[in-house]
């Protein structure tokens, strides 16, 4: 009877941790290596701050973030079909009910919308999502640990004081110039 108990508590754990539901993770993962698409992991190095020169509180927003995954996918003459699709697919992960939306704006061929991942005081992840019918997309992962609204806007003002690192942006840059 012991051996019947484990071996179903052992199935049970099978299925629940192979679930197939598409995530962005799963879907930065898969994409990472597509010609078609641009990767980039960028640290809070970036920002090249004086830690020093900072006040705590914006010494603590800079703490509760962690990293920036960027995937871009340039659209040009031959993969306009794979863009659609790909948009498509971008867009049914940001339909889950765990991507609660902030904000989304539109107009006739571009739009861009920002979501979170976690509760209002504890975010585990913003998601800056951003396409054009002429250019394609974009899609950023501020990950970081108990961040909230405050740290958001505290990280703003701090952009302001950063000298950052264009050399880890010059992927990005190399893929919008036409």
């Amino acid at each position: 009877m012991r051996t019947i108990y484990s071996i179903a508590i052992f199935l049970g754990m099978l299925v629940v941790g192979c679930n197939s539901e598409p995530t962005l993770q799963k879907y930065f993962v898969e994409n990472t290596e597509n010609k078609d698409f641009i990767a980039l992991d960028i640290s809070p190095s970036i920002l090249n701050l004086d830690k020093a020169k900072l006040s705590a509180e914006q010494n603590g927003a800079l703490e509760s973030f962690d990293k920036m995954n960027v995937l871009a996918f340039k659209l040009n003459e031959t993969n306009k079909a794979q863009f659609e699709s790909e948009r498509a697919k971008v867009n049914l992960i940001l339909k889950d009910a765990k991507y609660q939306q902030l904000m989304k704006y539109s107009s006739g061929s571009a739009g861009a919308s920002v979501s979170y991942v976690g509760t209002d005081e504890h975010i585990d992840e913003f998601v800056l999502y951003a396409n054009s019918k002429e250019a394609g997309f974009a899609v950023v992962r501020v990950l970081g640990k108990d961040m909230n609204p405050n740290n958001v806007i505290t990280l703003m003002s701090v952009l302001k004081k950063s000298n950052i690192d264009m050399a880890q942006l010059k992927p990005l840059q190399e893929m919008f110039k036409k």
